[in-house]
């Protein structure tokens, strides 16, 4: 039975979406094996507030990434099935780790058909998988950390790809690049620039100033003085405040250990390498292939440069300035591929376009490769989902203060938003710094949680290991009326409220 063009097309629809499903499904379960720190229970806390209403996060006090345009509102839609909790921040941060994965698989795809479209998805989620194979998921999968910054990358990449001449193009890059470069500056670095490289290229190769290319070009260039204007009337609105960038550039003197520091990071990002404390051990070579498959790709499309369509040379021109400008600054430092997260969905799509070719010719062929691409995919990730879930350590000190009704507090960074964020809101802990006085924190904190006027912190959590010691708290706050020991914290509770001693 011959099936019809416009059938054929809806089933391929409805396979990618149910796999896309299938593969969320999947992804949270991974999640739920890795770790969620404070920045992504901070990130937790503002999606709450936009869950609730709060739009502009007025009084927020967020880090150089703020991440609103993408992970916030995830967050939030998962807060509003599930409440405030771990669980909403590992399904959207599956979410987000599926979507980056369909728009490389996108790029991936493009110019093939059938069999080989089918293996070229399943490549570009094999090299996704590699440091979820690793053990390494936190590094990519969970919270916030420039890792969904690549979706504003790859999705103005596809825009200029697929569309190039369309009369809307222009506007919406103007859009991605604006709303990217307001979340999070890398998008300036890494995009803005390799866009206006290729796009200046290809309308000086084809010697005509007024094409389509010279437009998004400049519509690049463009979106960088709009997106500083439009931070500048975010705040003006009453909207969020964000900390400046903490990077900078480094010496030269040490520009060439930051080559290989950079290299180090991306074996790290893709899995090929240990990091803070997980040893992948023989697990490393599925990881250490996959960067050498990507790598292979970049060369395959430098070595066929004029002949590479704009998506190629977007990407490879965008891994070339994000690993240049990581290299040249001061946030190239070992174990620390934060930033360079946007090169393994960049390197997935090239070593996905450059081993599986456009065309499978062949029945037996055709099955082979598909079946053989699906394998490498699905058992990493299979292998992935059997380890055991993550039990949170701050678990028990939530408890423990829910139980004896201790609902608004002081304690370190690192135990503030991830209490908070375990326990529902039913208890908040706020972020005290240690200076020559304990002070409010500056970073990633709501204003009107210092207000005395409004809260009454009748307690404060000591950890040693943060450089917040008990005698430290007693020495500001004086003697407590009472203390106690829940595992490696020491809470101690007064009858006053701490507020009014917090220095400003």
């Amino acid at each position: 039975m011959r099936i019809s063009a416009g059938a054929g097309r809806r089933l391929a629809a409805a396979a990618w979406l149910g796999g896309g499903l299938a593969l969320t499904a999947l992804l949270v379960r991974i999640s739920l094996t890795a770790r969620v720190m404070s920045d992504g229970g901070n990130n937790a806390l503002q999606a709450w507030d936009l869950l609730h209403g709060h739009l502009l996060l007025h009084g927020w006090q967020i880090g150089d990434a703020n991440y609103y345009f993408l992970e916030l509102p995830l967050m939030a839609l998962t807060e509003a099935l599930f409440g405030l909790g771990d669980l909403a921040q590992h399904v959207s941060s599956a979410l987000t780790y599926t979507l980056i994965t369909a728009a490389a698989a996108a790029v991936a795809v493009a110019g093939s058909r059938g069999p080989a479209r089918a293996a070229r998805g399943a490549a570009v989620l094999a090299v996704m998988a590699a440091p979820l194979f690793a053990g390494t998921t936190f590094l990519v999968l969970e919270e916030p950390d420039h890792t969904g910054t690549a979706l504003f990358i790859l999705g103005s990449f596809l825009l200029i790809d697929r569309l190039p001449t369309w009369r809307l193009t222009a506007p919406l890059l103007l859009v991605i690049l604006t709303a990217g470069q307001f979340e999070d500056l890398t998008v300036r670095y890494v995009a803005v620039p390799a866009i206006t490289a290729v796009c200046a290229y290809r309308a000086l190769a084809a010697r005509s100033p007024r094409s389509p290319d010279t437009l998004l070009a400049g519509t690049a260039l463009v979106s960088v003085p709009l997106s500083a204007l439009f931070g500048r009337l975010w705040v003006h609105l009453g909207g969020f405040t964000t900390a400046r960038p903490r990077g900078g550039l480094s010496p030269v003197r040490q520009w060439p250990h930051h080559v290989l520091v950079t290299l180090a990071n991306i074996r790290v990002l893709f899995g090929g390498a240990p990091v803070a404390g997980v040893v992948p051990g023989w697990k490393c070579y599925f990881g250490l292939a996959c960067a050498l498959a990507g790598a292979f790709g970049f060369a395959w499309v430098a070595w066929r440069w004029r002949r590479a369509s704009r998506a190629e040379q977007l990407i490879a021109a965008g891994i070339v300035f994000n690993c240049g400008v990581f290299a040249v600054s001061t946030f190239a430092s070992p174990g620390e591929p934060h930033e360079l997260a946007a090169v393994l969905p960049c390197g997935a799509a090239l070593a996905a376009r450059a081993l599986v070719p456009a065309r499978i010719r062949g029945t037996k062929a055709a099955l082979a490769s598909v079946t053989a691409a699906a394998l490498i995919a699905a058992l990493p990730l299979a292998y992935a989902a059997t380890r055991p879930a993550y039990q949170s350590p701050k678990a028990p000190l939530a408890a423990w203060l829910e139980a004896h009704g201790l609902t608004y507090g002081l304690g370190t960074y690192d135990d503030g938003a991830t209490v908070t964020v375990l326990a529902g809101n039913r208890i908040q802990l706020q972020v005290v710094h240690v200076g020559y006085r304990l002070g409010r924190s500056q970073y990633e904190v709501r204003e009107d949680w210092y207000y005395p006027a409004q809260h009454d912190a009748t307690f404060a959590v000591a950890n040693p290991a943060q450089r917040l010691p008990a005698s430290l708290i007693q020495h500001d706050f004086g003697k407590p009326a009472a203390t106690y020991k829940v595992d490696n914290w020491t809470v101690m509770v007064y009858k006053k409220n701490l507020l009014q001693l917090v220095r400003p």
